[in-house]
């Protein structure tokens, strides 16, 4: 799925810069894919990927185990 129209930008190519490149910041992403923000409507949805890619991350490295508080 396009996510990023201005800068032709998947899906894929945004979970993959977040898992590769450990991009936290929708600048971040973008930097790592090689282009800027244009117009801005794509950056509440890759906020959201970034945060369930970063989620997902930290469940994995639980590897399953209760976290103590």
């Amino acid at each position: 799925m396009i996510v990023c129209s201005c800068n032709v930008l998947s899906d894929q190519d945004v979970r993959s810069a977040v898992k590769a490149e450990r991009a936290c910041s929708i600048r971040q992403v973008y930097g790592c894919l090689g282009c800027s923000a244009q117009c801005g409507r794509c950056a509440r949805t890759i906020r959201r990927m970034i945060d369930e890619a970063l989620a997902s991350a930290r469940a994995a490295s639980c590897n399953g185990r209760a976290q103590s508080s």
